[in-house]
C-alpha cells in the first residue's frame, strides 16, 4: 500500500539480456526505481498532496477556486465561539475581541494567501521555504494538523447536536455519523468538493440569513439589548482589559484557518495581464477575506443565543442549533427544527470536507518526511478522523474556551513567523524571493523561522498558565504574536540569511526572471515522470532531474547534494527551454 523502491542489480557478461538478443529478442526496458501506490498516484485522488499544484492541474477559474474556499468557512463554530465570549467577557470586550483578532488574521493571511497562490504550493511547503526549513516546518505540520482535527470535532459535536434535536439519536451515535459521512466526498480529492460547495451554498446562504431577517421583524429591540448584555458570569456590558486579552485569544484560535484557504488557494491560475484583477480579488477574499465573514459570524452567533437565553439556558444556548430554532419558531412554527438541523447540518458538512481534506494534506506531509514512505494523501483521511472522533466521545466541547485559548498561543506564533518572513525578510533581501520548498535544497531547520516560533510559543504558554501575573496571561497570544514578528527578521539579519538555501537552485533564479517556461517538464529519474520545472531537483546522486516528492523520499542518497555541494554533491545540469517571448526579446541585444 505503499511507494516501492526497486533496485536493479546488473547481470555478470550481459546474463539475460544477451541471451535475449542472441534468441533475436529485445529485452523489456527497465521500470522506474520507484513506483507508488495507486491511490498515491492517483493525482485526481491525490490532489498533488505533497508537491507543487502544476499549471496543468489549475484548470479552475479564480471565482470557482475562491467560491471552493469560502464554502468552508460555513462552519458554525463561529456561532459557539462567538457566544462563549460574549456570555464569559461580556458585550464591550467581547466585541473588541472578536474585532482586534479579525484584523490580527486578516492582515498576516494576505502575504500568505498571495504566496500560496502564485507558487502553487499549500501551507506546509510554503512553511518551508519561509524561514524554517525541511524538518522544521514537520513541527507546523503537527500544529496544522490539530487544527483540522480540532475544529472537526467541534464542528461534528455541533452537527450531532442537531441529529440529537431533531431525531432523537444519541450524541455518541452522532459523532460516528458525522465522521463517516464526510469520507466518500474527501476520499476524490478537489473536484468533488469543489462540487458539493457549489450544490450546498443555496442552503447555506438562505439558512445564515433567515433567523436574523425573523428576529428584525419579531424582536426589533433585541440588537438595543444586546448591546448592553453584561454576560452571565458577571463580567458586565462595558470594557474589560482581562475581559479583551482572554477573548483576543480564544477568538484568535482561528488564525491556522488561512492554512485550509490555502489548501485551495494553490489551485489558482497563473495570474495574467487579462485577469489580475480577478485574481486580485479572488486571493484577497478567499485567503484573509474569510474571517469578514467569521467575525460576523461571531457576532451573529452570540446575539442569537442571547435572545434565546432565557427560552434554553445558557447550555443550549452555545450550542447553535437551539439558538437556530428559537429564531425560527415565529415564521415557521413546528417546521423550526428540522429547517434548523438542515441548515446545521449542510453547515458542518461544507466545512468538515475541508477539515478532513487539509488534515489529510497535513499528516501526508508529517509522514513523508519523518518515514521516507508516502501510501496516498487518502489513509491519512482516517487517521484524522480518528484522532477527531475519540476527542468528540472526550466531550471536547465543554472546555471550548480553554483548549482554544492555548492553541491560539502556537498558532499564532506560527503563522505571524511565516507572515513575518514573506513580508519583512524577502523584501530587505535576507531571505530568497522565491519559495523553495525542496528537500535538496534545504537545511533541515532554519533558526529565523523556526527559532521564532519555539521561543515565542514558549514564553507566551508559560504566560497563558499564569507565570508572568493575570495581564501577561490575559495576553499570552499577543506576547507570541510580538515575539515573532520581532525575532524571525532579527534571527533572519543575525544569520545573514545563510539557512535559508543549503546550496543554489539552478533552476530558480531563471523562472523568478521568466527566462525560462516554467510549465516545461522534465521527466524524474526515479518514478519517469513528466513534472513541471518548479517541481524538480538536479540529483547528483541519480545523475539527472527527480521530482520533489521523489527527493523528500529518497532513504539512501545521504543528503549528499545539501552535505557536499562542492563535491560529490555538485550541480547536475539540466538544460532548460526559454520562454520564446524571452529568447526574441534578448535576441537583439546579444
Amino acid at each position: 500500500m505503499t511507494d516501492t523502491v526497486t533496485t536493479p542489480t546488473p547481470e555478470p557478461g550481459g546474463g539475460t539480456s544477451q541471451a535475449l538478443e542472441a534468441l533475436g529478442e529485445v529485452a523489456p526496458p527497465p521500470g522506474p526505481r520507484r513506483s507508488y501506490a495507486k491511490l498515491a498516484a492517483d493525482e485526481s485522488r491525490e490532489d498533488y498532496s505533497l508537491r507543487y499544484a502544476p499549471h496543468s492541474f489549475r484548470r479552475w477559474s479564480p471565482a470557482t477556486v475562491a467560491g471552493t474556499a469560502l464554502g468552508g468557512i460555513a462552519y458554525l463554530a463561529d456561532f459557539a465561539i462567538g457566544a462563549s465570549i460574549v456570555f464569559t467577557y461580556g458585550f464591550g470586550s467581547g466585541l473588541a475581541s472578536i474585532l482586534t483578532a479579525a484584523a490580527i488574521i486578516f492582515l498576516t493571511g494576505i502575504p500568505i494567501a498571495r504566496a500560496c497562490a502564485k507558487y502553487g504550493l499549500d501551507m506546509d511547503l510554503i512553511t518551508r521555504g519561509a524561514g524554517f526549513g525541511y524538518f522544521g516546518s514537520t513541527l507546523t505540520s503537527l500544529i496544522y494538523a490539530s487544527f483540522t482535527f480540532i475544529f472537526f470535532a467541534l464542528e461534528g459535536s455541533i452537527m450531532a447536536q442537531a441529529m440529537h434535536q431533531a431525531v432523537g439519536l444519541p450524541v455518541e451515535i452522532g459523532y460516528l455519523v458525522t465522521t463517516l459521512i464526510v469520507i466518500p466526498i474527501v476520499f476524490r480529492g478537489m473536484g468533488a468538493l469543489a462540487k458539493v460547495q457549489a450544490w450546498t451554498q443555496p442552503i447555506w446562504i438562505i439558512g445564515m440569513v433567515l433567523p436574523f431577517a425573523v428576529l428584525a421583524f419579531e424582536a426589533p429591540d433585541a440588537w438595543g439589548a444586546f448591546g448592553s448584555f453584561g454576560g452571565t458570569e458577571g463580567a458586565g456590558a462595558g470594557f474589560s482589559w482581562i475581559g479583551f486579552g482572554l477573548g483576543t485569544g480564544v477568538a484568535l484560535s482561528l488564525i491556522a484557518q488561512i492554512g485550509e484557504q490555502a489548501d485551495y488557494l494553490r489551485f489558482m491560475p497563473a495570474k495574467t495581464e487579462t485577469n489580475k484583477r480577478r485574481w486580485d480579488l479572488a486571493v484577497l477574499a478567499a485567503g484573509p477575506g474569510w474571517v469578514v465573514i467569521g467575525a460576523a459570524k461571531q457576532l451573529g452567533g452570540a446575539f442569537l443565543a442571547f435572545v434565546a437565553l432565557e427560552a434554553v439556558g445558557k447550555t443550549h444556548a452555545l450550542e447553535p442549533i437551539a439558538p437556530q430554532i428559537e429564531a425560527l419558531k415565529p415564521w415557521l412554527g413546528s417546521f423550526a427544527l428540522p429547517a434548523a438541523a438542515l441548515f446545521v447540518i449542510v453547515s458542518q458538512i461544507k466545512i468538515n470536507v475541508t477539515n478532513a481534506y487539509s488534515g489529510s494534506l497535513s499528516w501526508s506531509n508529517f509522514f513523508s518526511r519523518v518515514t521516507h514512505r508516502h501510501p496516498g494523501r487518502v489513509w491519512y483521511i482516517f487517521l484524522n478522523l480518528a484522532i477527531a472522533l475519540t476527542l468528540m466521545e472526550m466531550n471536547m466541547f465543554a472546555a471550548l474556551n480553554k483548549l482554544l485559548g492555548f492553541y491560539s498561543n502556537v498558532g499564532i506564533a506560527w503563522i505571524v513567523a511565516v507572515a513575518a518572513d514573506l513580508v519583512i525578510n524577502k523584501r530587505v533581501g535576507w531571505s530568497p524571493p522565491y519559495i523553495e520548498f525542496k528537500r535538496a535544497y534545504l537545511y533541515a531547520v532554519n533558526p529565523a523561522g523556526f527559532g521564532a516560533m519555539v521561543i515565542a510559543s514558549v514564553v507566551s504558554i508559560l504566560a497563558f498558565f499564569g507565570l508572568f501575573g493575570r495581564y501577561a496571561e490575559a495576553f499570552s497570544t499577543f506576547i507570541a504574536a510580538g515575539l515573532s514578528l520581532v525575532l524571525c527578521p532579527l534571527i533572519a539579519w543575525a544569520t545573514k540569511g545563510r539557512y535559508y538555501l543549503a546550496r543554489p537552485n539552478p533552476v530558480a533564479a531563471a523562472v523568478a526572471a521568466a527566462t525560462v517556461d516554467e510549465r516545461a517538464t522534465h521527466t524524474c529519474a526515479e518514478c519517469e515522470t513528466a513534472y513541471e520545472l518548479p517541481d524538480i531537483a538536479d540529483c547528483p546522486v541519480r545523475s539527472g532531474p527527480v521530482c520533489s516528492l521523489c527527493c523528500s523520499l529518497d532513504a539512501e542518497c545521504g543528503d549528499v547534494c545539501r552535505k557536499d555541494p562542492e563535491g560529490a554533491g555538485s550541480p547536475v545540469l539540466m538544460p532548460v527551454p526559454t520562454v520564446p517571448r524571452a529568447a526574441s526579446e534578448a535576441a537583439p541585444g546579444a
